[in-house]
C-alpha cells in the first residue's frame, strides 16, 4: 500500500525481491546490501525490472511515469511529523521516477528525506514538459548505468516505531 495524490491510498504493484515475511517486526525500507533481498531480487533491482509492474498503476491512473515516489502510509506518517511540508509532495501524482531519484538517489536518513522533499517540491513548482524530459533522460542514463546519483549512507535500521532523526529511512524499493 502507498499514498497517492492527495494522500489517497492505493496498492502499488511490484515484483517481490525480498524473502517472505521480510518485515515481520516493523515496516522498514531496504538499504544498501540488505540481507533480506534475494539473489534474484538483487539482479531485478539493479536492472530496474522490479519497477515494471508499476506501469499497471499508471494505466489505472494511480501513478504517472514522472512524479514524487509514493510512500507507505505508516512511514509517511512518521516523516510528516519530522519534516516540514512533507505532505506537500502529495499534491502531485506519484511517479515511477522523479527529480529526487535522478538527483539524490536513495534516502537513508531524515536529512536525506528532507532533501528528497526539497527536490519533490522543486518538481511540483516547476512542472513542465522540458523538466519531465530531463528527468526521463536522467532515468534512462541511470538504468543503463551511465549516470548515478550520490551513494546511500550506511546507518542503523529504520522502524516505523523509531522516532530518531538518525534512523535509516527505507529506500523506495
Amino acid at each position: 500500500e502507498r499514498l497517492g495524490r492527495y494522500g489517497v491510498p492505493f496498492l502499488m504493484f511490484k515484483l517481490r525481491t525480498m524473502v517472505a515475511d521480510a518485515e515481520h517486526c516493523a515496516p522498514q525500507w531496504a538499504g544498501a546490501r540488505d540481507p533480506r533481498v534475494t539473489p534474484l531480487g538483487h539482479i531485478l533491482r539493479i536492472m530496474g525490472i522490479d519497477e515494471l509492474p508499476q506501469f499497471w498503476n499508471i494505466l489505472r491512473g494511480e501513478m504517472s511515469l514522472i512524479g514524487p515516489r509514493p510512500e507507505r502510509p505508516e512511514i509517511a506518517r512518521h516523516l510528516d511529523e519530522c519534516i516540514p511540508f512533507y505532505s506537500a509532495r502529495l499534491l502531485a501524482t506519484p511517479g515511477i521516477t522523479g527529480w529526487a531519484q535522478t538527483h539524490q538517489g536513495g534516502d537513508t536518513t531524515v536529512d536525506d528525506v528532507t532533501k528528497k522533499v526539497q527536490h519533490d517540491l522543486y518538481y511540483i513548482k516547476y512542472l513542465s514538459l522540458p523538466l519531465d524530459c530531463q528527468i526521463l533522460l536522467g532515468t534512462i542514463q541511470m538504468v543503463l548505468h551511465l549516470a548515478k546519483p550520490r551513494p546511500k549512507q550506511e546507518t542503523q535500521p529504520f522502524s516505523a516505531v523509531n522516532n530518531s532523526d538518525t534512523a535509516r529511512i527505507p529506500v523506495n524499493k
